[in-house]
């Protein structure tokens, strides 16, 4: 009897087994199915965005009042909610607190702060969701948890109103990167997009790096001219990121980072987050938007004493030339771009979702993640190689700017230098 039962634990445990392998194969996608292959990658890692304007958004729309747009429940006006977040497998979210280039000074410190305290007032409301995140550690504590990490990063230097102070108490409140400059220079740096001043950094400019790989706050150099990236890459002690940029060699775009950075990389370590904007993806889509910026340029010279008129011309100028689109493609084609030129370890993803006024067809929202990674795992990339660029490669960055704190701080104190002691002209 005892035998027989024996035997028949033997053959029920061997059943089990059997049914376990059985939907374990079954359950794993075929090489036929990119799409749940790319959705088993991101249930791995944590996938961690290095720039979203959704407290933009929220500002813009309901002054910061999250009673009024509730992101648990889908918000289609918008590319961010909740719902979508989950779909999307996202892990980690670098929240953009932004404010314009326009605003200076104190407006801009206090403006700052209020976006900051959007962040931490999201994480708050919505705990089975966020979790705010300091270091690499509580990225992966959260995602351990089954909640989205949300991070910090600070869009232009024009926040800190040339000081170090702010600087500093900016990362107590949180925020873990800095975009040197936005669409303007600053006073210490120059900004891609505008008439170089500086031609780079200032004596200033560099203390900030200084003081920022002391703090361990990432260096961004999304926004800033080649001279500034170049220059930052010499002084940085930690590696930098580009929060939301792409290839300049495939898209002509000032914003896109040039080769010869892209081979600089390695040696610092850091990565390239590549971003889902039209105009730095296409250059069908560039030169549509430089041609528009012209005819709107000429319609407002034609008409300088009625906007309006201006206005409805330029729409009709639309309708009779409407827009390409960029592709998933192509924002993949940059990917491969910069695994040639840096290589794999220096490559994550910056969407600027909900800071764009257009999108990319397949990427339009939140939810979209897991179709580039199907789009990568079609062009044979490796598991390991997708989930260093889904997470893997933030992460090693982050600690990486950690370690070098601790060691810097070790060295030297809070730096109390000024601008005005510096950059004296």
């Amino acid at each position: 009897m005892a035998r027989s039962t024996f035997g028949l634990c033997v053959v029920l445990l061997a059943s089990l087994a059997w049914l376990a392998l059985s939907c374990s194969t079954a359950a794993r996608p075929s090489p036929q199915d990119p799409l749940e292959h790319a959705r088993r990658l991101h249930r791995l890692v944590p996938l961690i965005d290095g720039h979203n304007d959704l407290v933009w958004r929220l500002n813009e729309r309901a002054r910061g009042n999250l009673s009024r747009i509730d992101i648990a429940r889908p918000q289609p006006e918008l590319m961010t909610d909740i719902p979508r977040l989950r779909r999307g497998g996202v892990g980690g979210q670098f929240w953009s607190v932004y404010v314009p280039a326009t605003m200076a000074g104190p407006a801009a410190v206090r403006a700052v702060m209020e976006a900051i305290d959007t962040v931490h007032r999201m994480a708050r409301r919505y705990p089975d969701d966020f979790q705010t995140a300091l270091t690499a550690g509580d990225v992966e504590l959260a995602f351990a948890h089954g909640r989205i990490a949300c991070l910090i990063g600070m869009e232009g230097g024009h926040s800190i109103d040339d000081s170090l102070a702010v600087l500093r108490m900016f990362y107590r409140l949180g925020a873990r990167y800095m975009t040197l400059t936005h669409s303007r220079n600053t006073a210490w740096a120059d900004s891609a997009t505008d008439q170089p001043k500086s031609h780079g950094l200032t004596a200033f400019g560099r203390e900030v790096v200084r003081e920022m790989n002391r703090l361990g706050m990432l260096v961004d150099l999304s926004h800033v001219s080649p001279e500034v990236m170049a220059q930052a890459l010499e002084e940085s002690r930690a590696p930098v990121i580009f929060s939301h940029s792409a290839a300049r060699a495939l898209c002509d775009h000032p914003r896109n980072v040039p080769d010869d950075i892209l081979r600089r990389l390695p040696a610092n370590g850091g990565m390239v987050m590549v971003c889902f904007v039209p105009d730095f993806i296409s250059p069908d889509v560039r030169a549509h938007s430089a041609q528009r910026e012209q005819e709107a340029a000429r319609l407002r010279a034609l008409h300088p004493k009625d906007e309006a008129a201006a206005r409805r011309a330029l729409a009709e100028w639309d309708r009779a030339n409407p827009a390409p689109r960029a592709r998933l493609s192509q924002v993949a084609d940059h990917i491969d771009h910069i695994r040639r030129l840096a290589g794999i370890d220096h490559i994550g993803l910056g969407s600027d979702f909900d800071g764009i006024s257009s999108v990319i067809e397949g990427l339009e929202d939140v939810s979209k993640y897991p179709e580039l990674t199907a789009e990568l795992v079609r062009r044979g990339y490796s598991d390991e190689d997708i989930l260093k660029i889904l997470g893997r490669n933030l992460l090693r960055v982050l600690s990486r700017a950690e370690a070098a704190a601790r060691r810097l701080q070790q060295e030297r104190g809070p730096s109390e230098a000024r601008i005005e002691d510096l950059d004296r002209h």
